[in-house]
């Protein structure tokens, strides 16, 4: 079973060091420097329109949730960016406890209910993302099965060796389903079950997204993702099925703050002053982002964001950023070995 290519991700990250080191040779005056996690397409559209509407350049980098905390953190002396937009919530609550966010409350930011703001102003959220089940919906016919709609139908036999998900060390989506479990089941219940549910992982994928476009193409059966990547595929035409478990899950609050030390602190705020507005959520539908927005202003306009019907979980942010490391460290020791 696949878990990792060291000698690869080594090379990756040299490359994108070296990139980096490029970038900040260069730090221009006019120019804001941002991480995302955000797809390219996502954060390509909101960049541009924030370019459109200031004037203000945006260069920025994307990479998985953990992935950016990891190198916000190590650059703590040194920051090389200025704004960390798109990151699940629990990260900036990670982050904050390093030292490496900066409190600053956006104009309009209070508008935006108080679940999905940080009440320090370390970090202000601008979207919600559920957890959801998404699989081929030609191998679920050929199986004779129907969509999943719970926890427990994932261990089913059929399903052997034929799931994707995300890994717990790169990625928010995967620390996002460990929280559903845990909220679900309890904790020591849950990495029970993880134990079982690895019999019928093909592979752990760096990002959250990395399994989606092959469950699609039919090389694997189906898995775990947020609600955004599962609705792209649908919208790109694959014939894939979405389905939530009876038992819950929770959602990520997409959430973005300012960094400490950042070089260019001034553009930073402006860029979250305007990113706190309605109007940058408005982009989502514009755009067939399929966010569902934090902005009371902004109306769903897509059915398949109604989650009127799911049980969501109610995640503590406070609580999911203090557990985070933990429980990502004894799902790598429990689950991976």
């Amino acid at each position: 079973m696949f878990r990792t290519r060291g000698l690869r991700r080594a090379v990756w990250a040299l490359a994108v060091f070296a990139a980096l080191a490029c970038g900040s040779a260069s730090y221009a005056a006019d120019t804001l420097n941002v991480y995302t996690i955000w797809s390219e397409r996502y954060a390509t559209e909101v960049f541009k329109a924030f370019t459109k509407d200031t004037g203000i350049q945006v260069r920025h980098l994307r990479f998985s949730s953990g992935e950016v905390l990891a190198r916000i953190i190590g650059e703590k002396s040194n920051p090389q960016v200025d704004v960390f937009f798109g990151g699940i919530a629990d990260a900036f609550v990670a982050g904050k406890k390093e030292g490496v966010f900066e409190a600053y409350v956006p104009k309009g930011a209070e508008a935006i209910p108080a679940k999905y703001r940080d009440p320090e102003g370390y970090w202000t959220g601008v979207a919600m993302d559920p957890i959801c089940f998404m699989f081929n919906a030609s191998f679920l016919k050929k199986n004779g099965l129907a969509a999943p709609a719970s926890w427990q139908d994932l261990l089913h036999p059929a399903y052997k060796n034929g799931l994707l998900m995300a890994d717990a060390r790169t990625s928010g989506t995967a620390v996002s389903r460990i929280f559903s479990l845990v909220k679900a089941m309890g904790e020591d219940e849950s990495f029970a079950y993880q134990k079982k549910l690895d019999g019928n992982v093909q592979q752990y994928t760096e990002s959250g997204a990395g399994g989606a476009l092959p469950i699609s193409r039919g090389q694997a059966a189906g898995g775990i993702f947020f609600i955004v990547d599962a609705l792209e595929m649908q919208q790109k035409g694959y014939d894939v099925a979405i389905s939530y478990p009876k038992e819950g899950v929770v959602y990520g609050v997409e959430a973005m703050g300012l960094i400490r030390g950042a070089k260019q602190p001034e553009l930073a705020k402006k860029f979250l002053d305007w990113a706190a507005g309605p109007e940058m959520q408005k982009i989502y539908e514009a755009q067939k982002i399929n966010l569902i927005p934090t902005h009371p202003e902004v109306r769903l306009q897509n059915p398949a964001l109604d989650m009127s019907g799911v049980n969501l979980l109610d995640l503590d942010i406070e609580w999911s950023g203090a557990n985070r490391k933990r429980l990502v460290e004894r799902w790598v020791k429990e689950i991976l070995k």
